[in-house]
Parts: C-alpha cells; sequence; structure tokens
C-alpha cells in the first residue's frame, strides 16, 4: 500500500491530492505554477509533500497529472513550422475552414491566422472518391517534390491530410513512408490516424493542432518521466485525458491531442464524483482559478461530452467533456480603457509576477486584490502558506482604478467583483439556453482557488437552487485525475443508410471496433480487469447536414435489429428538438466504440450528521452588497456534518475562501461539502 499521487497544473497554482491507500485520508497540496519552466513545479511538489507530510517519492504508488502544455503552445502559438500536404487543387482548406463569422455581431471581425501558413501548403496529386475507390493513384515523385520544397521554406514537421482519407488512408500512409525514408527525423502527423472524421476541415484542423503541439508535449512528458524518475517516484505517469480518462505517458507522446484539455476535463471528473456521491442529479460545475472560469453540465452524475471544443482560436473536433469558459480567473486584471469603463481581463497576472497581493512583483489590480480589498480574503494565508497576503499592496493597487473612476478603494474593488460577475452571467445565460436547462432545478458546485469566492454572486444572479462547495475545492481537479478510469474513444465513419443491406457492415467495423479497444486497454495500458464499452453511431435524417451521437443497445447490434438502431436515434431526435420523423430514412455517418477500465478510487468518507450551530472564530469588517459590515469567520476545519449557520459569513481554509452572502444560509451535509442555499428554500 502506498500514496495516489494526482497532480493539476493551472494558470497560477500546480495542485496536488494525495490519497493514503492505507488509510483512506486525502491530503491536499499547492505550489506556484512555472510556466517559464514546465514541469519543475511537479518535482518542487514532491519534494515538499515529503518536506511537510512525509511522504517519500517511493511511497507513491500511482501518479496522474494534467497538463496545460498543449493548450498553451497553441494559445501562444509557439509550437513546430509545419507543412500541410493536401490533396492536389485542395490546398485552401484552413484558410476556408467553415466561412464563419468569429463574432456575429461584428461586421469587421477577422478569422484567426491559421497555425499553417498558405506559402506551407503544397498539394499532392492524388484523388479518392468519398467510398474510399482511388480515382487517381497517388503520384509519388509529387510527395517527392512537396517534402523537398517544405524543407526548403524551412518546415519543422509535415501533416498530411488528403480528401477522403477517413475512408481508405492509404495514400496518407504511403506519403508518410516517402517522408520518412527521405527524412526520418522529420515528425510526420496523418490526419487518418490523429481522428478519421468525415469533414475536411474538421479532420485537418485537428490533426495540424496534433503535430502543432507533438513535440513540444513529447519533450515535456520525456523530461517528466527522468524528473520522476531521479527522485524516485517509480510507476509510470499517468494523464489525463480530453475525454475525462487517463492513459499512460508513452501514449501521450503519440497521441497528444488527446490530452489537450486534460485540466478542464479532470475538474468535471472530479465534480461529477462529488455530485454522484452528494446525491446530486443535476449540477453545474464552476471552476474558477487564476486565469479562467469554466462551467460543464453534470446530470445524474455523468459530465456531458461533445466535440468542437475551443482550443486558443481554433475548434478540435475529438471526444471531449464539453467545458465552456464563461469568465475570467481570479488572476485577472482590472483596469479602465480610454471611455472610462472599467473592465475586467482577459489578461490574466497568471503566478509570475500574479496579484499584487501575493508579493511576487505584481503591480496591477486583479480580481483577487479586489476580494482583499474588501475584506473578504486575507485573514489567513492562502494556497497553503504558499501567499502571506499583502492587504497594503492590494489597496495600492485597486486605489490607481479608484482615483481614475472617483469612488472609493472599497467601491472599486466591489465594482471589479460586479463587472466579472455581470461576464460571467452573460456567458451561462447563453450556456443555459442552448442546453434548454432550468438553472433552478440545477446545484452550482463550486471549485477551484476561486470558485468558492464567487460562486455565490455569480449563483444568485442565475438562481440555481443551491451552492455546494467540496471539502476541498482548491485541489479538485487534481483529485479528478484520481478518479478518472482508463478510457480511450475508437471511430469508424462508414457513411451508409441505415437499412437491412448495411446491418452486415455495421456489425463487422463494430466488432473491429471492439477489438481494437480491448487491445488498447490490455496490451497498451496493462488493465487486465473487466471493461465497460458503450457503443454509439453518429447518425442522421437523409438530408440534414449534421449528425447527431446516439448510443445503442449491443443487442440491438448483434441481432441486427434495424427497428431498435433507429427507434434509439428518433428518441434521440426528439429528446433534442422535440420532434421526430420516425418514417424517414435515417444514415449512419460514424460508428464510435468507448472503452473504459475501472481504476481504483479514493472514496470520501461520511461523516454522522450532529445538528449544532457552530462557533465563528471571530468577527472581521467586510465590504459586501455596498456597505461596511461585521460578519462571522469561520475555519472550515471546525466546521462538522450537521453544522448550520447564515450569511453574511466567511469560510477560511487552507486552499481557498467561500463567501456566503446575506439571505443565505450554510449547512454541512454528510461528506463535509458546504451546501448553501436561499433563506426559505428547501435544504
Amino acid at each position: 500500500m502506498g500514496y495516489r499521487v494526482g497532480v493539476d497544473i493551472g494558470g497560477s497554482f500546480t495542485d496536488f491530492a494525495v490519497f493514503d491507500e492505507d488509510t483512506g485520508e486525502i491530503r491536499s497540496l499547492k505550489v506556484f505554477s512555472r510556466p517559464d519552466q514546465p514541469g519543475e513545479e511537479v518535482i518542487a511538489g514532491i519534494r515538499m509533500l515529503e518536506e511537510r507530510h512525509g511522504i517519500r517519492p517511493e511511497q507513491i504508488s500511482y501518479f496522474t497529472h494534467g497538463t496545460t502544455v498543449g493548450i498553451n503552445t497553441v494559445i501562444q502559438r509557439k509550437g513546430l513550422r509545419l507543412a500541410l500536404f493536401a490533396t492536389e487543387n485542395f490546398c485552401d482548406v484552413l484558410e476556408l475552414a467553415r466561412l464563419k463569422t468569429p463574432d456575429m455581431y461584428h461586421l469587421l471581425s477577422k478569422r484567426p491566422t491559421p497555425l499553417i501558413k498558405r506559402s506551407m501548403v503544397f498539394g499532392v496529386a492524388e484523388r479518392l472518391g468519398p467510398d474510399g475507390s482511388v480515382r487517381k493513384p497517388l503520384d509519388e515523385e509529387s510527395v517527392v517534390r512537396a517534402l523537398r520544397s517544405a524543407q526548403e521554406a524551412g518546415a519543422e514537421g509535415i501533416v498530411i491530410s488528403f480528401l477522403h482519407a477517413y475512408r481508405n488512408p492509404a495514400h496518407e500512409q504511403r506519403a508518410k513512408e516517402i517522408i520518412r525514408s527521405m527524412a526520418p527525423d522529420l515528425p510526420v502527423t496523418c490526419s487518418s490516424e490523429t481522428w478519421p472524421i468525415i469533414r475536411e476541415y474538421e479532420r485537418t484542423i485537428t490533426a495540424v493542432i496534433s503535430g502543432y503541439v507533438q513535440p513540444r508535449v513529447a519533450h515535456y512528458l520525456g523530461s517528466l518521466q527522468e524528473a520522476l524518475k531521479r527522485v524516485g517516484v517509480k510507476p509510470e505517469p499517468r494523464l489525463t485525458k480530453s475525454n475525462g480518462g487517463v492513459m499512460t505517458a508513452e501514449q501521450g507522446k503519440r497521441d497528444c491531442v488527446q490530452m489537450i484539455l486534460s485540466g478542464t476535463a479532470a475538474g468535471v471528473i472530479g465534480a461529477a464524483h462529488v455530485a454522484a456521491t452528494a446525491g446530486i442529479s443535476r449540477c453545474l460545475s464552476l471552476d474558477i482559478g487564476g486565469t479562467s472560469a469554466d462551467i460543464a453540465v453534470i446530470v445524474d452524475g455523468k459530465p456531458t461530452y461533445g466535440v468542437g471544443e475551443l482550443i486558443g482560436d481554433f475548434q478540435i473536433y475529438i471526444p471531449s467533456v464539453s467545458v465552456s469558459s464563461v469568465g475570467e480567473g481570479g488572476g485577472s486584471i482590472a483596469w479602465v480603457d480610454p471611455l472610462g469603463v472599467l473592465k475586467v481581463g482577459p489578461e490574466s497576472a497568471g503566478s509570475n509576477p500574479g496579484p499584487a497581493c501575493y508579493r511576487r512583483g505584481g503591480t496591477r489590480p486583479t480580481i483577487t486584490d479586489a476580494f482583499v480589498c474588501c475584506g473578504l480574503i486575507g485573514h489567513s494565508a492562502l494556497g497553503y502558506q504558499a501567499v502571506d497576503v499583502d492587504v497594503k499592496a492590494s489597496r495600492n493597487a485597486v486605489g490607481g482604478l479608484a482615483r481614475a473612476l472617483g469612488r472609493t478603494i472599497e467601491e472599486t474593488a466591489e465594482a471589479i467583483i460586479q463587472v466579472a460577475v455581470s461576464g460571467m452571467y452573460a456567458e451561462v445565460s447563453g450556456l443555459v439556453s442552448r442546453y434548454g436547462i432550468d438553472p433552478r432545478e440545477y446545484a452550482m458546485l463550486a471549485f477551484g482557488g476561486a470558485g468558492p469566492m464567487m460562486g455565490c454572486f455569480l449563483a444568485r444572479e442565475i438562481k440555481v437552487k443551491e451552492i455546494v462547495v467540496p471539502s476541498s475545492p482548491g485541489t479538485l481537479s487534481a483529485l479528478g485525475g484520481l478518479i478518472a478510469d482508463l478510457k480511450s474513444d475508437f471511430l469508424k465513419t462508414v457513411y451508409t443508410d441505415l437499412s437491412h443491406g448495411s446491418l452486415e457492415l455495421i456489425r463487422k467495423e463494430f466488432a473491429a471496433l471492439r477489438e481494437r479497444a480491448h487491445q488498447w486497454l490490455v496490451q497498451e495500458q496493462g488493465h487486465a480487469q473487466d471493461a465497460e464499452i458503450v457503443y454509439s453511431a453518429e447518425m442522421r435524417y437523409r438530408g440534414q447536414s449534421y449528425e447527431i451521437d446516439t448510443v445503442l443497445d449491443p443487442v440491438h447490434i448483434e441481432a441486427g435489429d434495424i427497428h431498435g438502431i433507429g427507434q434509439a436515434f428518433h428518441e434521440m431526435h426528439r429528446r433534442l428538438y422535440g420532434h421526430a420523423d420516425e418514417q424517414a430514412p435515417v444514415q449512419v455517418v460514424s460508428l464510435r466504440v468507448v472503452i473504459s477500465g475501472t481504476t481504483d478510487k479514493p472514496r470520501f468518507p461520511r461523516y454522522e450528521l450532529r445538528p449544532g450551530t457552530p462557533q465563528p472564530g471571530r468577527s472581521i469588517k467586510v465590504w459586501l452588497d455596498g456597505a461596511f459590515r461585521e460578519v462571522a469567520l469561520y475555519s472550515r476545519s471546525a466546521l462538522h456534518a450537521g453544522h448550520r449557520f447564515s450569511g453574511p459569513a466567511i469560510v477560511a481554509q487552507d486552499d481557498c475562501t467561500t463567501v456566503v452572502p446575506g439571505g443565505y444560509v450554510c449547512h454541512v451535509d454528510e461528506y463535509a461539502n458546504l451546501r448553501i442555499h436561499p433563506e426559505g428554500a428547501a435544504s
């Protein structure tokens, strides 16, 4: 027995969640992130675990890691200088994209510059038909010419994306072989290997992002593996994936596109586990860190999944936990525009120099500094003693804005909070409309370093029924990595009508996907236990432009039950759009198999409820809702299951601060979660 360690790297802090396999205890730790030297914060944290908790590296039995190296590479545009090999006469795929205006309300808005310049796109003579048949054989000399031109132009990697390669990868594979024979050290990415979806732009941009970040991610992971071995960590590190699962670091080096959203996905997986444990059937997870605020929808303990998540300026079309960025984080900087209007973000102070109150050289006011000026935080050290709050520095930073706006420091600080919350409100309103949900039926689970601090302010605007703060909200994303199962998606585009004539093809392709899935789980991941397999198909009515991913009953697949398969699609269409046409012909675009291998999970202890009113540690003076008020300050460690108290109040703990406004009541449930709801509402 030993310790299972989960790590999540955020914009300001790197979080550690440590599960003791002997006692079931969960410990947490935070260290400053090192964007200048990614990975160094992980080693620093492991050393700190030994110094503070006596946990030696050789005692670590399981290690998971969520990283932002991939997504940051895209956002900062610091990836490889790539060349794209496309089918001749189809070289404008990245420029054409989907011809959508980025901002539909701004007529002069422009689409982002592609990651590969048009001058670095080279046509290759070949052509496949939509059914995968060869209409024009691959001209191998054109591949050689394209490679030489790309090398002369300074290409550091090649992406190959040919027309209809999702049906037949032969031309892409042969082109890759030619490149490897001529330039064995040149990284090559094929769209048919990355994620073989039907649409040309979506398949190409996904492959481009994969090729763009792969060498940097692979180098980072290799360096991390070596560093972990040097300090004495024995198990092979596992990586959290965009789809909410985990995989080995070795696979991450090859399939880095699968982990590009690992950090945000891990947080949602952790939130889903908390919601399921606490019996919360409908939940909005709110993860606010140092740079962003993210929200996801969780129903019956399971997050919503989708494709097309935004990576910087671009969408990526791999299966992922559906997370929407709805605002700024605790480190987002407040400023006044030339017209004298107060704005917040998108620029963030990050971890270096960080908010002014961190004493790390920051001088510009952030959301965190605004909370300090209001007296809502700063009554104890933050981030497990990583930060000793400098109130004077925060007041100096916010004071500059106060003078520009002609307000007091407290009024300006509260205005910063209100601007940030109003921006989140606008984004969340659009999100709940898109999903067709009523926030009044949902709880909001607030976590991240700044989630509990801001959660109640947002919750009372969108009118959710309660706010839930888990026992270790600041490190829940790290804990999510320990909860995640081994998981992978396998896809095959078939593009066929749902008919008796296609049933044998569907059965055959599902069997092949199932075999690939088992191979991945057993041979690559070393998981010999039972696995869960989910079958689904992306289907649509003939003539529709987009399809719906529909979960299928394997009994219907094996039995060739065309009615059962079709009925599953009709029901899904009816659920999403309110209607279905059961007489219309149905097309099956792609088949998908998702395999999951269960990992050992920490269990949250359940405490006996002992009703009572806790005694606050002391009373403090804060600026809240437009006036100075005396509020109770509670220590989270002094609150026990069954305790109940009314706001306004503040709950301080090592990894974050929870603000409970007036008009709200808080009680502690049997899993030590804070359950905050409006007065008079059922608890």
